[in-house]
């Protein structure tokens, strides 16, 4: 397990997202192919295709809204404000099922564009470096954060089992794995 809390600031952002947040609706899907990278303790490398599609970005009224219920009750009170929302895309690792993602914050940087990207389930469980490690309890969300330029190119981080908390006023996220998985030749292909 490693906490990330710089690398995924922008998940959670979810803090920021009432205050800082300058996401808006779009009007029109964008689908953007990436390569998922992670390097073990013993220099070992996998790498996975990773394919994100956003069909929305979220307000900050819709988003202020998901973040208080997650604040006040936690996984579960998230799960149940959820309930109705539409999804706001779908992530789908190599040749695995798509999983609908549940939030997406869009926020303006110097670069660009930051993404945040949060599903309601876990996608994959990385444990020892291996896929396929067994799940365990609280690791409840996917979070995918990643920065793109004009051009639709750019990078990220990725955690496909995490666990949100919050420490004095802040979302933290507590990634299953123990090494960090990078998201690297990011490209908008749609």
């Amino acid at each position: 397990m490693s906490l990330r809390p710089a690398a995924m600031r922008g998940a959670l952002a979810c803090a920021a997202l009432a205050a800082a947040t300058l996401a808006y609706s779009q009007n029109a899907a964008e689908t953007f192919s990436a390569t998922a990278t992670v390097k073990t303790a013993g220099n070992a490398t996998a790498t996975v295709p990773v394919t994100i599609v956003v069909d929305r970005t979220m307000p900050e009224d819709e988003a202020a809204k998901l973040t208080g219920a997650y604040k006040s009750g936690g996984a579960e009170a998230l799960r149940k404000a959820l309930v109705g929302v539409p999804p706001t895309g779908s992530i789908k690792v190599g040749g695995g099922p798509v999983t609908p993602t549940r939030l997406t914050v869009e926020r303006v940087t110097d670069k660009g564009r930051l993404l945040t990207i949060v599903t309601d389930k876990p996608i994959l469980f990385m444990g020892a470096g291996v896929p396929g490690a067994k799940p365990r309890e609280g690791y409840d969300f996917a979070i995918v954060d990643f920065e793109i330029d004009a051009a639709g190119a750019g990078s990220g981080t990725f955690a496909p089992a995490a666990r949100v908390t919050v420490k004095n006023g802040a979302f933290t996220v507590e990634d299953y794995a123990s090494e960090l998985v990078k998201l690297t030749d990011i490209k908008k292909v749609k």
